[in-house]
């Protein structure tokens, strides 16, 4: 799968300043994982965010106003992913999100919760053992309707 030319420029310019997704949360006031998803086209965002943004790393202006499209979303193909940081988390939903479902069902009901109504933190926590990943996945519960 090819990258499209502007996540590689955004990419490469993150890199040339020597900034890190969490730099530019710091400097920009939106949280790390929304700019890398707007970094990553999943995500878009205003055209006053794509300014600073883009002013932040050096870019071209003209860069903002793409960064405010409606994105595609959903980049993976379609197979079981190979990239294995990302395959654990398809293993886990694998092996988890049936447990996961039911209790979710048993606490709210029927329904889902939004990936749009939806956040998700990466924090690190240290352990002697081997440093220790947490995601945080926030979404509002939907309930399904009835009719």
């Amino acid at each position: 799968m090819k990258t499209p030319e502007i996540i590689t420029k955004l990419l490469a310019a993150k890199k040339d300043k020597g900034l890190s997704f969490a730099d530019l949360e710091e400097k920009l006031g939106f949280d790390e994982v929304w700019i890398a998803s707007v970094f990553y086209r999943q995500a878009s965002a205003s055209l006053e965010e794509a300014s600073k943004m883009v002013e932040l790393l050096g870019l071209e202006p003209e860069l903002a106003e793409t960064l405010t499209e409606c994105p595609l979303k959903g980049g993976l193909d379609p197979l079981v992913p190979t990239d294995p940081l990302i395959y654990r988390f398809y293993e886990i939903m694998q092996v988890y999100g049936m447990p996961i479902k039911a209790v979710i069902h048993e606490k709210f009901g029927d329904g889902i919760m939004s990936a749009i109504d939806f956040s998700v933190d990466v924090e690190k926590e240290v352990d002697p053992k081997g440093d220790r990943v947490k995601v945080i996945m926030c979404g509002k519960f939907l309930p399904y309707k009835k009719w």
